[in-house]
């Protein structure tokens, strides 16, 4: 299934929201990681927390998709398997372990305009899984100004939700 939906998890931000320096040697330099983007798409998870049949939305602080409501996500690092990214997606974006296997979505294809880069525009080969929750406590602040748990009618009717989201649920 090919349709839409990015992740926003691709730089570790701070809270002033500036770029912080890469050392760790599953993350690429600034450089390398700019031309990464302007060449070639990205591999990205994202994970749709859901609790009482609604889903959890972020405020996108950071390009692509700033100011909407989107997903927790983040890209999958060279060799890095799908469950590793999963399991460090989940703690960095959410806060949470994940301990059951999340149901898998589909495969959907991202194109922005823009990136966190100037004139650079972003392609994502997103892979979107549901992941079902009792509690969410402590959501981190660095890539969502805010998050409400909503409906999939109140979402897909939203004009603040990006539309990439609502691909996640749209009948074909």
């Amino acid at each position: 299934m090919i349709g839409g939906v990015i992740s926003r998890n691709i730089f570790l931000v701070n809270f002033r929201g500036r770029k912080k320096s890469m050392t760790n040697n599953s993350k690429l330099s600034d450089a390398t990681f700019k031309t990464v983007i302007n060449s070639a798409p990205l591999i990205s998870i994202d994970i749709l927390l859901k609790k009482d049949n609604k889903i959890l939305l972020g405020k996108r602080i950071n390009k692509p998709a700033q100011g909407y409501f989107f997903s927790t996500g983040g890209r999958v690092y060279k060799n890095e398997t799908i469950t590793n990214a999963m399991a460090r997606i989940a703690k960095n974006e959410l806060n949470i372990t994940v301990t059951l296997t999340p149901k898998f979505i589909g495969v959907f294809e991202h194109f922005y305009d823009d990136s966190i880069y100037k004139d650079v525009s972003t392609h994502y080969v997103n892979l979107a899984y549901e992941y079902e929750v009792q509690e969410v406590l402590n959501l981190p602040a660095e890539q969502h100004s805010e998050y409400q748990w909503l409906a999939i009618n109140k979402l897909l009717e939203s004009k603040q939700v990006h539309k990439y989201i609502k691909d996640y649920f749209r009948k074909s």
